[in-house]
């Protein structure tokens, strides 16, 4: 049997675990000799293979691939980049790809990403079966909004939602402290453009010992201002003081954005941001209550320092059974989450077809949104209960993160240059 070589990539949005998974797919690789050459890592997603920009990741020694597991951000670089229809293709991307993959003999490609990711991963396979690439794609899942459809949850959820839950929990103690001669209300910010997963995962403060008055708004629910400024009036005549944790996606009845800034990123996604001074202009504005707002924004899918144990396991399986996957030539798959039990909490990894994933968001169930659209259900806590659980601490290192400089050099070219 001819032993070929492997691609690993990360894609969009990079999340406090992704290089768990990284670290699972070269531990895995290094295991199958006799099936896995050289396991290159794209510098920079999509857009490396592109540039010809490839690491060989032997250059990583066992040590330091364990370390990925420590790191946030993506240690090979990441990219938002959209791959163009396959027969509509004027500046010649797909022939490149085809030369790049040829020339570094490619027969496996391990595309670490979200839904638009899974759309890449997906046109990559069907570019090798009409060239007979021989080229094996496997998608591995990654995104902190937790809309991929096909598997229980999305590597990088777990943390975010500890994060943002974790940060209420505390900043509604500091307003608590604060409410009788100063500030009332608190709004976070929090990412999500068409799933509220994110927001949703602030009402695991309900687990806490003593929660927080909290109002979550949701994409899934189109915002209503009077019902709304009705529930903030109601809190902070019971409570003094609540919290308000909005969706960057939340829109209007009429389906529009509340906070729309008018430009689009490269997949033509409208960019958000803002949603949090919208909100607490209106509560100012409606019941003269004293507000302040934050958007954790690149934080809180950063946050290693609190990333779950949940998380950080489920990462690192499905880099590995990524690899498992590719042995048993399977092809034109992602690799999923399956949940066996709630509780205690019991979880398998499987595999699902790309065709049923690119390009599909799964959104928060209304059976997860509480009636009158303000938080969610016991159903809900659930489901997120155990995404959050357990504590992956990292090695300190005069009391910072201790994260490796790590030697990743690009491979010599063999073809000839190509803008991106």
């Amino acid at each position: 049997m001819t032993v070929r070589n492997a691609l690993y990539a990360q894609s969009g949005g990079v999340t406090a675990v992704i290089n768990a998974s990284a670290r699972g797919v070269i531990e895995a690789a290094r295991q199958n000799p006799d099936r896995i050459g050289t396991l290159f890592a794209a510098h920079n997603g999509i857009v490396g293979v592109l540039r010809e920009a490839l690491i060989d990741t032997s250059s990583l020694s066992d040590d330091q691939v364990t370390s990925l597991s420590q790191r946030p951000g993506g240690v090979f670089g990441s990219c938002r980049y959209k791959l163009p229809p396959l027969d509509d293709d004027p500046e010649g991307i797909y022939p490149r790809l085809v030369d790049v993959f040829r020339a570094h003999d490619i027969g496996t490609l391990f595309y670490n990403g979200g839904g638009d990711s899974a759309d890449t991963a997906h046109k990559l396979g069907l570019l090798s079966d009409q060239h007979q690439l021989g080229l094996q794609c496997i998608a591995v899942p990654k995104t902190v909004d937790n809309d991929l459809p096909m598997t229980d949850c999305s590597p990088g959820f777990g943390s975010v939602a500890r994060y943002v839950a974790t940060s209420l929990l505390e900043a509604s103690l500091d307003v608590r402290s604060m409410c009788d001669t100063s500030t009332k209300v608190f709004v976070m910010e929090v990412m999500g453009r068409h799933a509220g997963w994110i927001a949703a995962s602030a009402g695991l403060v309900a687990l806490a010992a003593d929660p927080s008055p909290l109002l979550i708004l949701f994409p899934e629910v189109p915002f209503q201002p009077e019902a709304f400024h009705a529930e903030v009036d109601r809190l902070i005549e019971q409570h003094g003081y609540c919290c308000v944790v909005v969706s960057e996606g939340v829109r209007d009845d009429c389906g529009d954005f509340l906070a729309d800034s008018g430009r689009t990123d490269a997949f033509g996604h409208q960019q958000l941001g803002g949603v949090a001074a919208v909100i607490a202009g209106m509560i100012v504005e409606n019941g003269g209550h004293k507000c302040h707002w934050a958007v954790p924004d690149y934080l809180q899918r950063a946050a290693r320092h609190l990333a779950s144990a949940t998380d950080l396991s489920h990462a690192l399986a499905v880099g590995r059974h990524a690899v498992a996957l590719a042995m048993d030539h399977h092809h034109q798959v992602m690799v999923t989450i399956e949940r066996i039990s709630d509780s205690p909490y019991q979880w398998k990894v499987g595999h699902a077809p790309l065709a049923e994933i690119a390009n599909v968001e799964a959104g928060v169930p209304a059976a997860y949104i509480r009636e009158d659209g303000f938080g969610i259900t016991e159903q809900a806590l659930t489901y997120l209960a155990p995404l959050i659980e357990g504590d992956a601490s990292q090695v300190l290192r005069h009391g910072l993160p201790d994260i490796q400089t790590l030697p990743l050099q690009c491979v010599p070219r063999k073809l000839s240059d190509f803008k991106v």
